[in-house]
């Protein structure tokens, strides 16, 4: 049997978005019955909110859609960069940051950005919805549902090959 693949989610303030898709992936994964297959978990590129829990608007977007957020905010280490194969980043500035990391100490964790899965990305960043309206939380509940489930079609199809 092999180790399960890690993925880490990663935003700014591991808050709304990394949570979010931490969340939404960790549902995807039960939903198909290949939870012994992953470990999932997030963090942000910042400690501006470490120990908090995710953002109430984030949590109650995704409460309505049957997905529950848990944990605490936590900031991303060096050894996430080891530990995780897959590092993925909501944006661009938090893709700066994993790559000056990457860059003091190493890792070999693959990073990429959430939307390279995307089928309808019409950017390439997910939105920070922190100081938006609910609607905001809602568009990006439904860019990372998407993402999150081409994501772990393409991971699945990675194991079995």
């Amino acid at each position: 049997m092999t180790h399960p693949t890690r993925i880490l989610f990663v935003c700014l303030g591991n808050i709304c978005r990394s949570p979010l898709a931490e969340a939404v992936f960790r549902h995807k994964v039960r939903e198909r019955g290949v939870e012994d297959q992953f470990e999932i978990d997030s963090a942000g590129t910042s400690g501006y909110h470490d120990g908090a829990p995710p953002d109430p608007r984030s949590s109650e977007t995704a409460r309505r859609r049957g997905v529950e957020l848990a944990g605490q905010s936590r900031k991303l280490s060096a050894a996430d960069l080891d530990r995780f194969e897959y590092v993925i980043a909501m944006d661009g500035e938090n893709l700066r940051e994993i790559r000056t990391l990457e860059a003091a100490a190493g890792g070999r964790a693959r990073i990429h950005r959430l939307r390279e899965w995307d089928p309808e990305a019409s950017g390439a960043d997910v939105p920070d919805p922190y100081y938006g309206g609910p609607s905001g939380f809602d568009d990006v509940h439904d860019i990372v549902d998407r993402s999150c489930e081409a994501l772990l079609d393409r991971l699945l199809a990675e194991r079995r090959a």
